[in-house]
């Protein structure tokens, strides 16, 4: 019972960090509130942010060891995954900074057996990353089955909505494709080389497809990618034959925590160079098969450490909390088409933080808008 009821701390503590990032100031329940219908008060980000530490803090020895909880369910190291990406942020969430926290708590996690599989990059998100090797960097993943987790969202929506164009669905597992995302050319230029890279990340279907986004409506404009696919490392299609697939997604993994590392280093959280170092080579000699794409100490800097996020991360909802982090989602940094103008723009700081929705507002009355919208 022990173990379940701190599982289910975790989750609580989870959904609270991600409305704490997205929204900053939402309305709060606890156990304590009583059982039936009433109006949450608000909590100020500050006040979840230590909520949600101390949840954390206090069902670390509660919950399942590392690496021994049944695929898919919370453990100790997804605890620590997320103390570390609290304390990441910290500065935003908080105004005070606790980079030298972030270097505990991955430490704790490369202490626990994790490893970088010996696989291609792109085999960790194919639909039998559950025990292709992948499943070895996994710290939290988010189960999907064709046959018992069907859903138009997940990762049926991360499957089928890159596929269009001259793309062969086949090639993804699937019947057909929504014709919906791509890349913009900003994302393509953190490739050396772009689409003909030898850097293995750079998964982009070019056929057909123009690297400017000139008409947003038009599916051939901007780089396809072809990151999450719902075949097996042998081309074989996932178990469900209306598509829905079996791919599952990581949430945290450990590539993530080295680059977390690597970053609270720069930040002066301490650790050493040679770790943040060889952290970052291990999933650049992935990425490239060889270490031609290897990286010194000079080379560690927060530009690289935001670009290399970029290359590594990309689609696993990591990038809109980075650049907030680095100061370069609103009033600093420009891609295509933020702003909604071609060139891109920068846009108001309070964008920051996401406004609270209206229908909320409307049945709620103890909440409060956030500033600027």
């Amino acid at each position: 019972i022990q173990n379940f009821r701190a599982e289910a701390r975790f989750m609580r503590a989870l959904s609270y960090w991600h409305a704490m990032d997205l929204f900053a100031n939402p309305p709060f329940v606890t156990d304590a509130d009583p059982i039936g219908a009433f109006l949450p008060n608000q909590i100020q980000r500050a006040d979840l942010f230590t909520f949600i530490e101390s949840e954390l803090l206090d069902i670390e020895g509660k919950i399942v060891p590392a690496r021994q909880n049944e695929y898919g369910r919370a453990d100790q190291a997804a605890v620590w995954m997320l103390l570390a990406k609290l304390y990441l942020n910290a500065e935003v969430y908080t105004g005070v900074p606790r980079y030298s926290d972030v270097i505990t708590y991955v430490n704790k996690i490369t202490g626990a057996g994790y490893s970088i599989p010996g696989n291609p990059y792109y085999q960790l998100f194919l639909a039998d990353n559950d025990t292709n090797g992948a499943q070895n960097e996994v710290i939290f993943t988010i189960p999907f089955d064709g046959l018992n987790t069907q859903s138009f969202g997940g990762m049926t929506f991360l499957v089928h909505a890159p596929v269009g164009g001259s793309m062969p669905p086949a090639d993804f597992g699937i019947n057909g494709g929504w014709f919906g995302l791509r890349t913009t050319s900003t994302f393509v230029e953190q490739f050396p080389g772009e689409e003909n890279s030898a850097d293995g990340r750079a998964l982009f279907y070019t056929d057909g497809q123009q690297k400017a986004i000139d008409d947003i409506s038009r599916f051939t404009h901007g780089f396809a990618i072809q990151k999450f696919k719902n075949v097996d490392v042998n081309g074989n299609p996932g178990s469900d034959p209306d598509n829905h697939p079996d791919t599952d997604f990581p949430m945290f993994r450990l590539a993530d925590a080295y680059l977390m590392y690597a970053e609270a280093f720069v930040r002066g959280g301490g650790g050493d160079a040679a770790t943040a170092v060889g952290y970052i080579n291990q999933l650049r000699e992935r990425a490239y098969g060889n270490t031609n794409g290897n990286i010194t100490t000079n080379d560690l800097t927060l530009d690289f450490i935001l670009s290399e996020r970029s290359r590594e991360l990309f689609w696993e909802a990591h990038r809109r909390t980075d650049l907030i982090r680095f100061g370069q989602f609103t009033t600093q940094g420009i891609w295509p088409w933020k702003g909604n103008v071609p060139q891109g723009t920068t846009t108001e700081a309070f964008r920051d933080v996401m406004p609270i929705p209206a229908s909320d507002l409307g049945v709620n009355t103890n909440l409060q808008q956030n500033e600027g919208y």
